[in-house]
């Protein structure tokens, strides 16, 4: 299996992801998406937007604020208790998850029996403790305290007259805001969902595992609104955890023997979520969360309409039966979709480096090469077919080097399809397209090139 360490380096190399800040010397847990990842992210969020939302007709979207009212984030209870279990290292004050630090010391001495999600935090420094384990640089580490992990900031310009205002944690509380301006000005009835794409900021204590967890996050959030009375919350949650399997396999392209399932503890579980599931993902570092489903009952909407003193109800345009909707809850990292969708194509063959990315996703469709890079008419050619192409497709143009290296650094950025322009072309008018998971070529007539690209797209 590739290593973090592959993925990582293949990343930089090819412009897929990049340190921020590098040339300060980076930023904890903090990356920037180089022209490759870029292009990557954009072809997720379209596939994740289209399956979601316009595929299906009981869906709407919202693009809502990152700076929303600090009273929501008082509501939804993430002031009070969005926290994270914190040790800190004796000697050098670097701070640690203390459930992962427990995690990390069972990976060397296996305890089936013990459970850290469902452990407290009193638990975890009793388990630190009576087995002495350490910080990962051999030091003592101090009790567990709780660490609250929303980003506080500031609203104003005059020092002693500034508002506290909170980066928002989750997407999900802007569209419980918005849930009254949703249904008056849009004709949806229950059941229906709201979907976000939209950056969420957490003060995370850990570091490393790359663009797994980052204090800049994006995440494509669902929330769909249902009537508990008439539609079973249980049949409904099946549906979506199905939908949610069929993108990540049909959509993404990822092996099912990659993913499974697992259901949170009755301690591990939100005190206001009846079922919680993860959907997790092999990793290089183990299996982790890619995508949380859960009930919420009618907690968020209730909380929210508490504090604010808005109507949040719903009433039913049949029967007048006004109700506050209970709602399910699908939410996924669109930079775990990211390193997983890299981490599932990376292919390591006995010559070559090669993504074998879903064409969707690809950064590029296409590449186009004239075979001689300094002939002008081999270049005026492919010039003017990458020209065509690239009208209706994400098309790249490389003359760099021989045509063995130009082959290999599009393998290592995915691109399914290379067009080559040579002396032949001249003659026929065709051109030869490499498959680039089989690396087999075939002759095509440029007149054709359109339609068979397009075809091999569906």
């Amino acid at each position: 299996m590739v290593t973090l360490e592959e993925i990582v380096s293949l990343c930089k190399r090819r412009g897929f992801v990049y340190p921020t800040s590098d040339i300060y010397g980076g930023l904890m847990s903090s990356y920037d998406y180089g022209p490759m990842g870029a292009e990557l992210l954009r072809n997720l969020r379209t596939i994740w937007w289209k399956a979601f939302i316009h595929d299906r007709s009981d869906m709407v979207g919202l693009d809502s604020q990152i700076l929303l009212h600090p009273q929501t984030w008082v509501a939804s209870g993430h002031v009070g208790s969005f926290n994270d279990p914190l040790v800190e290292d004796s000697k050098t004050n670097k701070r640690y998850r203390a459930d992962h630090v427990i995690e990390a010391w069972l990976t060397m001495h296996p305890d089936p029996t013990v459970v850290v999600e469902d452990m407290t935090i009193d638990q975890m420094g009793e388990y630190i403790a009576a087995h002495k384990i350490i910080s990962p640089e051999g030091n003592a580490l101090s009790k567990p305290k709780t660490f609250n992990l929303l980003f506080e900031t500031k609203l104003g310009v005059v020092e002693g007259e500034k508002s506290t205002l909170y980066l928002r944690g989750e997407t999900a509380q802007g569209i419980f805001t918005n849930f009254r301006n949703i249904v008056d000005s849009n004709r949806v009835q229950l059941p229906f969902g709201v979907g976000q794409i939209g950056k969420s900021f957490r003060n995370e204590i850990t570091t490393g595992q790359f663009i797994f967890r980052t204090i800049e996050l994006e995440q494509a959030e669902i929330e769909y609104f249902f009537d508990p009375e008439i539609s079973d919350w249980q049949e409904l949650f099946t549906a979506w955890k199905n939908a949610m399997w069929t993108f990540v396999t049909d959509s993404l392209g990822v092996s099912a023997s990659h993913l499974r399932w697992r259901r949170h503890t009755d301690k591990e579980r939100s005190h206001y979520s009846k079922d919680t599931y993860d959907l997790d993902y092999q990793f290089p570092f183990g299996w982790k969360e890619l995508w949380g489903i859960a009930y919420r009952t009618d907690y968020d909407l209730t909380q929210q309409a508490k504090h604010s003193g808005a109507d949040l109800s719903y009433v039913n345009p049949v029967t007048g039966k006004k109700i506050i909707p209970h709602v399910i809850e699908p939410a996924a990292g669109i930079n775990r979709l990211f390193l997983m969708v890299l981490t599932e194509a990376y292919t390591q063959e006995e010559k070559r480096i090669v993504l074998k990315l879903n064409s969707k996703l690809s950064p590029y469709k296409v590449a186009v090469f004239p075979l001689v890079a300094n002939k002008p008419e081999l270049t005026q050619k492919a010039r003017g077919i990458y020209t065509e192409l690239k009208k209706s497709l994400s098309v790249a143009w490389d003359d760099r080097g021989n045509i063995g290296k130009r082959y290999l650094a599009q393998d290592e950025i995915g691109t399914p399809w290379c067009v080559t322009v040579d002396y032949a072309t001249l003659e026929d008018d065709a051109v030869t397209v490499r498959d680039r998971d089989t690396t087999k070529q075939e002759r095509i007539p440029i007149s054709g090139l359109i339609a068979y690209f397009q075809q091999k797209l569906l």
